[in-house]
Protein backbone atom coordinates (compact mmCIF):
# COMPACT_ATOMS: atom_id res chain seq x y z
CA UNK A 1 0.00 0.00 0.00
CA UNK A 2 1.44 3.51 -0.87
CA UNK A 3 1.49 6.21 1.62
CA UNK A 4 1.25 9.91 1.03
CA UNK A 5 2.21 12.02 3.67
CA UNK A 6 2.35 16.06 4.13
CA UNK A 7 2.59 17.79 7.51
CA UNK A 8 -0.23 20.59 8.47
CA UNK A 9 0.33 23.04 11.18
CA UNK A 10 -2.49 24.56 13.28
CA UNK A 11 -1.39 27.90 13.98
CA UNK A 12 -0.71 29.04 18.05
CA UNK A 13 -2.31 25.77 18.89
CA UNK A 14 0.36 23.75 19.38
CA UNK A 15 -1.43 21.10 17.25
CA UNK A 16 0.81 19.47 14.61
CA UNK A 17 -0.32 17.10 11.64
CA UNK A 18 0.90 14.18 10.02
CA UNK A 19 -1.40 13.39 6.82
CA UNK A 20 -0.77 9.93 5.36
CA UNK A 21 -3.49 8.69 2.99
CA UNK A 22 -3.40 4.78 1.85
CA UNK A 23 -3.50 4.40 -2.20
CA UNK A 24 -6.48 1.98 -1.74
CA UNK A 25 -8.81 3.03 -4.78
CA UNK A 26 -11.08 1.51 -6.85
CA UNK A 27 -12.55 3.90 -9.74
CA UNK A 28 -15.55 1.08 -9.78
CA UNK A 29 -16.47 1.96 -6.85
CA UNK A 30 -19.19 4.41 -5.50
CA UNK A 31 -17.59 7.07 -3.54
CA UNK A 32 -19.49 6.75 0.00
CA UNK A 33 -21.16 10.18 0.42
CA UNK A 34 -23.70 11.96 2.00
CA UNK A 35 -25.64 14.76 0.09
CA UNK A 36 -26.33 17.36 3.27
CA UNK A 37 -28.08 19.40 0.51
CA UNK A 38 -31.22 17.02 -0.30
CA UNK A 39 -32.76 17.42 3.02
CA UNK A 40 -33.45 15.19 5.21
CA UNK A 41 -32.34 11.52 5.28
CA UNK A 42 -31.18 8.91 7.13
CA UNK A 43 -28.38 8.82 9.31
CA UNK A 44 -24.97 6.99 8.07
CA UNK A 45 -24.07 4.30 10.38
CA UNK A 46 -20.75 4.19 11.09
CA UNK A 47 -18.51 2.57 13.76
CA UNK A 48 -16.33 4.26 15.99
CA UNK A 49 -13.70 2.33 17.80
CA UNK A 50 -11.84 3.20 21.28
CA UNK A 51 -8.45 4.36 19.89
CA UNK A 52 -5.99 1.57 21.04
CA UNK A 53 -3.11 2.51 23.81
CA UNK A 54 -0.11 0.65 25.35
CA UNK A 55 -0.91 1.78 28.53
CA UNK A 56 -3.63 2.45 30.89
CA UNK A 57 -3.29 6.16 30.68
CA UNK A 58 -3.04 6.14 26.63
CA UNK A 59 -5.71 3.77 26.18
CA UNK A 60 -8.16 6.39 28.58
CA UNK A 61 -6.72 9.20 26.35
CA UNK A 62 -8.37 6.51 22.99
CA UNK A 63 -11.58 5.94 24.38
CA UNK A 64 -12.25 9.68 25.32
CA UNK A 65 -11.18 11.15 21.99
CA UNK A 66 -13.36 8.55 20.19
CA UNK A 67 -16.21 9.10 22.26
CA UNK A 68 -15.69 13.02 21.50
CA UNK A 69 -15.40 12.03 17.91
CA UNK A 70 -19.16 9.81 18.26
CA UNK A 71 -20.98 12.65 19.85
CA UNK A 72 -19.68 15.39 17.01
CA UNK A 73 -20.81 13.17 14.70
CA UNK A 74 -24.24 12.05 16.26
CA UNK A 75 -25.24 15.53 16.98
CA UNK A 76 -24.83 16.97 13.54
CA UNK A 77 -27.86 14.42 12.68
CA UNK A 78 -26.20 12.72 9.85
CA UNK A 79 -24.51 9.68 11.30
CA UNK A 80 -25.28 7.06 13.44
CA UNK A 81 -22.66 6.03 15.61
CA UNK A 82 -23.01 2.30 16.30
CA UNK A 83 -23.39 0.75 19.40
CA UNK A 84 -19.90 -0.83 20.53
CA UNK A 85 -21.26 -3.88 22.03
CA UNK A 86 -22.12 -4.72 18.52
CA UNK A 87 -18.80 -4.72 17.31
CA UNK A 88 -17.74 -8.37 15.86
CA UNK A 89 -13.77 -7.08 15.64
CA UNK A 90 -12.08 -5.44 18.14
CA UNK A 91 -10.16 -2.34 17.79
CA UNK A 92 -7.23 -4.39 19.56
CA UNK A 93 -7.67 -7.19 16.68
CA UNK A 94 -7.04 -3.93 14.03
CA UNK A 95 -3.59 -4.41 13.81
CA UNK A 96 -3.15 -4.42 10.09
CA UNK A 97 -6.31 -3.38 7.80
CA UNK A 98 -10.21 -4.15 9.35
CA UNK A 99 -12.04 -7.51 8.87
CA UNK A 100 -14.53 -5.77 6.81
CA UNK A 101 -16.91 -8.41 6.30
CA UNK A 102 -17.55 -8.20 10.20
CA UNK A 103 -18.28 -4.81 9.68
CA UNK A 104 -20.41 -5.13 6.94
CA UNK A 105 -22.63 -7.43 9.23
CA UNK A 106 -23.36 -4.93 11.54
CA UNK A 107 -24.19 -2.65 8.45
CA UNK A 108 -21.79 0.16 9.08
CA UNK A 109 -21.09 2.34 6.00
CA UNK A 110 -17.85 3.31 7.33
CA UNK A 111 -15.36 2.61 10.38
CA UNK A 112 -13.39 4.89 12.34
CA UNK A 113 -10.16 3.24 13.99
CA UNK A 114 -7.27 5.33 15.98
CA UNK A 115 -4.64 4.86 18.45
CA UNK A 116 -2.85 6.95 21.31
CA UNK A 117 0.59 6.95 22.29
CA UNK A 118 2.85 8.96 24.46
CA UNK A 119 5.96 10.20 22.44
CA UNK A 120 9.32 10.72 24.04
CA UNK A 121 9.10 14.42 24.13
CA UNK A 122 5.70 14.37 26.47
CA UNK A 123 3.53 15.06 23.46
CA UNK A 124 0.66 13.09 22.74
CA UNK A 125 0.37 11.28 19.31
CA UNK A 126 -3.11 10.60 17.90
CA UNK A 127 -3.67 8.97 14.83
CA UNK A 128 -6.92 7.78 12.73
CA UNK A 129 -7.99 6.38 9.83
CA UNK A 130 -11.80 6.08 8.39
CA UNK A 131 -12.94 3.50 5.88
CA UNK A 132 -15.19 3.11 3.12
CA UNK A 133 -16.70 -0.67 4.53
CA UNK A 134 -18.53 -1.59 1.20
CA UNK A 135 -15.20 -0.53 -0.90
CA UNK A 136 -12.96 -1.52 1.45
CA UNK A 137 -10.70 1.59 1.43
CA UNK A 138 -9.02 4.19 3.30
CA UNK A 139 -10.75 7.53 2.91
CA UNK A 140 -8.88 9.33 4.91
CA UNK A 141 -5.86 9.10 7.64
CA UNK A 142 -4.29 11.63 9.48
CA UNK A 143 -1.75 11.51 13.19
CA UNK A 144 -1.59 14.45 15.55
CA UNK A 145 0.53 15.89 17.62
CA UNK A 146 -0.34 18.15 20.86
CA UNK A 147 0.09 18.37 24.18
CA UNK A 148 -2.00 15.89 26.16
CA UNK A 149 -4.14 18.75 27.61
CA UNK A 150 -5.65 19.02 23.88
CA UNK A 151 -6.90 15.47 23.50
CA UNK A 152 -10.49 16.60 23.49
CA UNK A 153 -9.90 18.86 20.94
CA UNK A 154 -8.38 16.51 18.69
CA UNK A 155 -11.39 14.41 18.73
CA UNK A 156 -13.07 17.78 17.43
CA UNK A 157 -10.69 18.18 14.52
CA UNK A 158 -10.91 14.46 14.10
CA UNK A 159 -14.49 14.76 13.40
CA UNK A 160 -14.19 17.75 11.28
CA UNK A 161 -11.69 15.64 9.03
CA UNK A 162 -14.77 12.99 9.13
CA UNK A 163 -17.61 15.16 8.04
CA UNK A 164 -15.52 17.11 5.44
CA UNK A 165 -14.81 13.83 3.86
CA UNK A 166 -17.81 12.63 3.70
CA UNK A 167 -20.53 15.48 3.20
CA UNK A 168 -17.79 17.16 1.05
CA UNK A 169 -18.88 20.62 3.38
CA UNK A 170 -16.56 21.72 6.45
CA UNK A 171 -16.95 20.78 9.42
CA UNK A 172 -17.97 22.70 12.47
CA UNK A 173 -16.97 21.51 15.73
CA UNK A 174 -13.49 22.32 16.75
CA UNK A 175 -15.27 26.04 17.11
CA UNK A 176 -16.06 27.93 20.42
CA UNK A 177 -19.66 29.43 21.17
CA UNK A 178 -19.55 32.63 23.70
CA UNK A 179 -23.21 34.06 25.02
CA UNK A 180 -25.03 35.36 28.25
CA UNK A 181 -24.93 33.18 31.11
CA UNK A 182 -27.71 34.38 33.62
CA UNK A 183 -28.99 33.89 36.77
CA UNK A 184 -31.36 35.16 39.36
CA UNK A 185 -35.34 36.34 39.23
CA UNK A 186 -36.40 37.71 36.09
CA UNK A 187 -36.96 41.18 37.77
CA UNK A 188 -33.07 41.03 38.93
CA UNK A 189 -31.07 38.96 36.29
CA UNK A 190 -27.57 38.59 36.66
CA UNK A 191 -25.95 38.60 33.34
CA UNK A 192 -21.90 37.14 32.73
CA UNK A 193 -19.67 36.45 29.30
CA UNK A 194 -19.11 32.93 29.31
CA UNK A 195 -17.64 31.66 27.00
CA UNK A 196 -17.70 27.17 25.90
CA UNK A 197 -16.75 24.47 22.79
CA UNK A 198 -19.48 24.12 20.96
CA UNK A 199 -20.33 21.12 22.70
CA UNK A 200 -20.66 22.55 25.67
CA UNK A 201 -17.37 21.54 27.68
CA UNK A 202 -14.43 23.98 28.90
CA UNK A 203 -16.58 26.00 30.13
CA UNK A 204 -15.96 29.11 31.86
CA UNK A 205 -16.46 33.08 32.47
CA UNK A 206 -14.77 36.16 31.14
CA UNK A 207 -16.45 38.60 32.98
CA UNK A 208 -17.24 39.35 36.46
CA UNK A 209 -21.22 39.15 37.84
CA UNK A 210 -20.95 42.83 39.08
CA UNK A 211 -21.42 43.99 35.44
CA UNK A 212 -23.82 43.56 32.80
CA UNK A 213 -23.08 42.19 29.54
CA UNK A 214 -25.18 42.01 26.49
CA UNK A 215 -25.02 40.71 22.88
CA UNK A 216 -21.25 38.82 22.36
CA UNK A 217 -19.84 39.06 18.39
CA UNK A 218 -16.99 37.24 17.54
CA UNK A 219 -14.50 39.05 15.42
CA UNK A 220 -13.47 36.91 12.56
CA UNK A 221 -9.99 36.20 13.96
CA UNK A 222 -11.27 34.79 16.65
CA UNK A 223 -8.91 36.15 19.16
CA UNK A 224 -11.64 39.06 20.28
CA UNK A 225 -15.50 39.40 20.86
CA UNK A 226 -17.26 42.72 20.66
CA UNK A 227 -20.08 43.24 23.19
CA UNK A 228 -22.08 45.67 25.00
CA UNK A 229 -22.23 46.62 28.60
CA UNK A 230 -23.36 48.99 31.09
CA UNK A 231 -21.07 52.09 32.51
CA UNK A 232 -23.78 53.19 35.12
CA UNK A 233 -27.10 53.56 33.04
CA UNK A 234 -24.64 54.42 30.01
CA UNK A 235 -24.20 52.17 26.90
CA UNK A 236 -20.81 51.06 26.38
CA UNK A 237 -19.27 49.04 23.69
CA UNK A 238 -15.76 46.79 24.61
CA UNK A 239 -13.67 44.60 22.70
CA UNK A 240 -12.44 41.52 24.40
CA UNK A 241 -9.07 39.54 23.96
CA UNK A 242 -9.99 35.61 24.87
CA UNK A 243 -6.02 34.64 25.45
CA UNK A 244 -5.11 37.68 27.30
CA UNK A 245 -8.37 38.61 29.06
CA UNK A 246 -7.68 42.44 28.01
CA UNK A 247 -10.75 44.87 27.49
CA UNK A 248 -11.03 47.82 25.76
CA UNK A 249 -13.33 50.34 25.36
CA UNK A 250 -14.78 51.11 22.18
CA UNK A 251 -16.98 54.30 23.18
CA UNK A 252 -19.56 55.63 24.72
CA UNK A 253 -22.73 55.34 22.94
CA UNK A 254 -26.20 56.99 24.83
CA UNK A 255 -28.29 56.23 22.06
CA UNK A 256 -26.99 52.12 21.02
CA UNK A 257 -29.73 50.43 20.34
CA UNK A 258 -28.32 47.10 18.88
CA UNK A 259 -24.66 45.99 19.53
CA UNK A 260 -22.05 46.10 17.01
CA UNK A 261 -21.24 43.03 15.02
CA UNK A 262 -17.41 43.32 13.22
CA UNK A 263 -17.05 43.66 9.37
CA UNK A 264 -15.78 40.51 7.61
CA UNK A 265 -12.42 41.77 7.68
CA UNK A 266 -12.39 42.62 11.15
CA UNK A 267 -11.12 46.68 10.43
CA UNK A 268 -14.85 47.39 11.34
CA UNK A 269 -18.11 47.57 13.52
CA UNK A 270 -21.17 48.03 12.59
CA UNK A 271 -23.90 48.97 14.85
CA UNK A 272 -27.42 50.99 15.19
CA UNK A 273 -27.88 53.79 16.99
CA UNK A 274 -30.31 56.80 17.81
CA UNK A 275 -29.77 60.17 17.76
CA UNK A 276 -32.33 62.50 18.29
CA UNK A 277 -35.33 60.09 18.98
CA UNK A 278 -34.52 58.15 15.44
CA UNK A 279 -32.29 54.98 14.86
CA UNK A 280 -29.89 54.57 12.43
CA UNK A 281 -27.00 52.08 11.06
CA UNK A 282 -23.40 53.53 11.63
CA UNK A 283 -19.97 52.06 11.08
CA UNK A 284 -17.10 52.73 13.34
CA UNK A 285 -13.14 52.39 12.05
CA UNK A 286 -11.65 50.02 15.06
CA UNK A 287 -8.13 52.23 13.81
CA UNK A 288 -8.97 55.83 13.41
CA UNK A 289 -12.33 55.11 15.62
CA UNK A 290 -14.16 57.32 12.77
CA UNK A 291 -17.55 56.98 12.72
CA UNK A 292 -19.66 57.14 9.51
CA UNK A 293 -23.35 57.05 9.14
CA UNK A 294 -25.16 54.59 6.63
CA UNK A 295 -28.96 55.24 6.58
CA UNK A 296 -30.78 58.47 6.92
CA UNK A 297 -34.83 57.69 7.24
CA UNK A 298 -37.26 58.62 10.06
CA UNK A 299 -37.88 55.01 10.75
CA UNK A 300 -35.91 53.13 12.86
CA UNK A 301 -33.01 51.02 11.45
CA UNK A 302 -31.75 48.35 13.48
CA UNK A 303 -29.36 44.98 13.72
CA UNK A 304 -27.03 45.51 10.92
CA UNK A 305 -25.14 42.58 9.61
CA UNK A 306 -22.58 42.11 6.79
CA UNK A 307 -22.36 39.64 4.05
CA UNK A 308 -19.88 37.32 4.31
CA UNK A 309 -18.10 39.76 1.32
CA UNK A 310 -18.58 42.71 3.20
CA UNK A 311 -20.54 44.30 -0.11
CA UNK A 312 -23.64 44.29 1.75
CA UNK A 313 -26.03 44.42 4.48
CA UNK A 314 -29.06 42.85 6.26
CA UNK A 315 -30.81 44.72 8.57
CA UNK A 316 -34.28 45.42 9.80
CA UNK A 317 -36.47 48.44 9.68
CA UNK A 318 -39.89 49.81 9.95
CA UNK A 319 -39.77 52.36 6.85
CA UNK A 320 -42.39 50.32 5.15
CA UNK A 321 -45.37 50.36 7.90
CA UNK A 322 -44.06 47.04 9.96
CA UNK A 323 -40.99 45.67 11.22
CA UNK A 324 -39.59 43.53 7.77
CA UNK A 325 -36.18 43.06 6.56
CA UNK A 326 -34.48 44.73 4.17
CA UNK A 327 -31.10 44.68 2.21
CA UNK A 328 -28.30 47.46 1.02
CA UNK A 329 -24.81 48.23 0.13
CA UNK A 330 -22.13 48.64 1.98
CA UNK A 331 -22.13 52.02 1.90
CA UNK A 332 -26.10 52.53 2.64
CA UNK A 333 -27.04 52.77 -1.25
CA UNK A 334 -29.46 50.45 -3.19
CA UNK A 335 -31.84 50.00 -0.12
CA UNK A 336 -34.46 46.98 -1.05
CA UNK A 337 -36.99 45.60 1.27
CA UNK A 338 -36.77 41.44 0.97
CA UNK A 339 -39.22 39.88 3.51
CA UNK A 340 -43.05 40.11 2.45
CA UNK A 341 -44.43 37.59 4.92
CA UNK A 342 -46.80 37.89 7.48
CA UNK A 343 -46.07 38.68 11.24
CA UNK A 344 -42.70 41.33 12.09
CA UNK A 345 -38.78 40.44 11.36
CA UNK A 346 -35.83 40.93 12.87
CA UNK A 347 -32.36 40.18 14.05
CA UNK A 348 -31.48 39.31 10.31
CA UNK A 349 -28.37 37.50 10.46
CA UNK A 350 -26.03 36.96 7.02
CA UNK A 351 -24.77 33.65 6.37
CA UNK A 352 -21.39 32.94 6.19
CA UNK A 353 -21.93 30.90 2.82
CA UNK A 354 -23.64 33.79 1.72
CA UNK A 355 -26.36 31.98 0.45
CA UNK A 356 -29.31 32.48 3.64
CA UNK A 357 -30.23 35.18 5.76
CA UNK A 358 -31.14 34.30 9.15
CA UNK A 359 -33.97 35.63 11.13
CA UNK A 360 -36.52 35.99 13.98
CA UNK A 361 -39.86 36.67 13.04
CA UNK A 362 -43.41 36.92 15.48
CA UNK A 363 -46.52 36.28 13.85
CA UNK A 364 -49.36 34.97 15.74
CA UNK A 365 -48.32 35.41 19.09
CA UNK A 366 -45.52 32.80 18.44
CA UNK A 367 -41.78 33.13 17.36
CA UNK A 368 -39.70 31.76 14.98
CA UNK A 369 -36.63 31.49 13.56
CA UNK A 370 -36.51 30.97 9.99
CA UNK A 371 -33.93 31.38 6.69
CA UNK A 372 -34.59 33.22 3.88
CA UNK A 373 -32.57 33.63 0.39
CA UNK A 374 -31.06 37.41 0.12
CA UNK A 375 -33.16 37.99 -2.50
CA UNK A 376 -36.19 37.48 0.41
CA UNK A 377 -37.26 34.14 -2.02
CA UNK A 378 -37.47 30.59 -0.36
CA UNK A 379 -38.79 31.84 3.31
CA UNK A 380 -38.48 28.56 5.66
CA UNK A 381 -39.20 28.61 9.58
CA UNK A 382 -37.04 26.25 11.46
CA UNK A 383 -37.45 26.76 14.97
CA UNK A 384 -40.32 27.83 17.55
CA UNK A 385 -41.93 28.54 20.69
CA UNK A 386 -43.27 31.29 23.40
CA UNK A 387 -39.62 33.00 22.46
CA UNK A 388 -36.72 31.83 19.92
CA UNK A 389 -34.32 35.00 19.25
CA UNK A 390 -31.12 35.90 18.35
CA UNK A 391 -29.88 33.13 15.44
CA UNK A 392 -25.99 32.81 14.87
CA UNK A 393 -24.64 30.65 12.13
CA UNK A 394 -22.12 27.81 12.02
CA UNK A 395 -19.03 28.72 10.01
CA UNK A 396 -19.98 26.00 7.50
CA UNK A 397 -23.38 27.66 7.12
CA UNK A 398 -25.38 24.52 7.40
CA UNK A 399 -26.25 24.92 11.17
CA UNK A 400 -28.10 27.64 13.63
CA UNK A 401 -27.80 28.33 17.11
CA UNK A 402 -30.54 30.36 19.14
CA UNK A 403 -31.70 30.80 22.42
CA UNK A 404 -35.22 29.97 23.62
CA UNK A 405 -37.21 31.36 27.12
CA UNK A 406 -39.96 29.56 28.77
CA UNK A 407 -43.08 32.03 30.00
CA UNK A 408 -42.54 33.01 33.78
CA UNK A 409 -44.35 32.69 36.50
CA UNK A 410 -46.44 35.41 38.46
CA UNK A 411 -44.17 34.94 40.91
CA UNK A 412 -41.00 35.62 38.51
CA UNK A 413 -39.71 32.37 38.94
CA UNK A 414 -39.39 30.48 35.93
CA UNK A 415 -38.94 31.47 32.71
CA UNK A 416 -35.49 29.59 32.06
CA UNK A 417 -33.68 30.16 28.99
CA UNK A 418 -31.54 27.95 27.44
CA UNK A 419 -29.70 27.55 24.04
CA UNK A 420 -30.40 24.90 21.08
CA UNK A 421 -28.87 24.78 17.96
CA UNK A 422 -30.74 23.27 14.35
CA UNK A 423 -29.91 22.50 11.20
CA UNK A 424 -31.25 23.84 7.46
CA UNK A 425 -33.55 20.95 7.62
CA UNK A 426 -35.67 21.86 10.72
CA UNK A 427 -35.47 18.50 11.59
CA UNK A 428 -32.43 17.99 13.76
CA UNK A 429 -32.58 20.61 17.10
CA UNK A 430 -30.41 19.79 20.11
CA UNK A 431 -29.93 21.83 23.32
CA UNK A 432 -26.49 23.02 24.05
CA UNK A 433 -26.60 22.35 28.00
CA UNK A 434 -24.84 24.67 29.97
CA UNK A 435 -24.46 24.98 33.61
CA UNK A 436 -27.03 27.78 33.90
CA UNK A 437 -30.04 29.99 32.18
CA UNK A 438 -27.90 31.18 28.56
CA UNK A 439 -29.09 33.57 25.36
CA UNK A 440 -27.72 35.75 22.92
CA UNK A 441 -25.26 32.66 21.65
CA UNK A 442 -22.41 33.59 19.09
CA UNK A 443 -20.42 31.25 17.30
CA UNK A 444 -16.91 31.50 16.52
CA UNK A 445 -15.47 30.95 13.21
CA UNK A 446 -12.90 27.51 13.35
CA UNK A 447 -10.39 27.44 15.05
CA UNK A 448 -7.17 28.14 13.59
Amino acid sequence: MTVLMSIRKFAGTGVLAVIFTGAMMSAAMAELRIDITRGTSEPMPIAITDFNGASSSEKKFGTNIAGVIADDLERSGLFQPLDKRSFIQTSQAMNSLPRFGDWRVINAQALVQGRAEMVSDGRLRVEFRLWDVFAEQQMVGLAYFTVPDNWRRIGHIIADSIYKRITGESGYFDTRIVYIAETGKQDRRVKRLAIMDQDGANHRFLTDPGTLVLTPRFSPTLQEITYLSYYGDLPRVYIFNIDTGRQEVLGDFPGMTFAPRFSPDGKKVIMSMAKDGNSEIYTMDLRTRAVKRLTNHSAIDTSPSYAPDGDRITFNSDRGGSQQLYVMDSNGRGVKRISFGKGRYATPVWSPRGDLIAFTKFTGGRFYIGVMQPDGSGERLLAEDFLVEAPTWAPNGRVLMFFRQKPSNNDGSGGETRVFSIDLTGQNEREVITPMDASDPAWSPLIP
